[in-house]
């Protein structure tokens, strides 16, 4: 059986590497992108089973780069997580979505990311 594809993008390489690290050993594929503008090329490529963005970039910030995937037909139905520093943990538990889209706080904790990933996959 062929490993579900997750492309997880953010701008700090120690996020990247924290991601692939726990989403490898868990069983995922993973490609990465370190900012919006190459994450609309890689899910346009790579066509993941899940998108894990950081909503804070320079450029193409997250829900920009969203908002350009939603658009392609091809794209448009591949489910969204978005990754912030912007909360904390007290938030993230009274409110799991922003603008219809799920949202895990940085630091994260990675039993809590796997579950939300399990979730949202297809």
């Amino acid at each position: 059986m062929e490993k579900k594809k997750i492309l997880i993008v953010d701008d700090e390489e120690h996020i990247l590497m924290l991601l692939e690290n726990r989403l490898s050993k868990a069983g995922y594929a993973v490609v990465k992108a370190n900012n919006g503008k190459d994450a609309i090329i890689m899910a346009r490529t790579e066509l993941p089973s899940l998108i894990i963005i950081d909503i804070l970039m320079p450029g193409i910030d997250g829900p920009k780069a969203v908002s350009i995937l939603e658009e392609d037909p091809k794209t448009k139905d591949i489910p969204v997580i978005f990754l912030t520093a912007l909360v904390g943990k007290d938030e993230e538990r009274e409110r799991k979505v922003v603008s219809g889209r799920y949202f895990i706080a940085k630091p994260f904790d990675p039993e809590q990311l796997l579950k939300e990933v399990a979730q949202h996959i297809k």
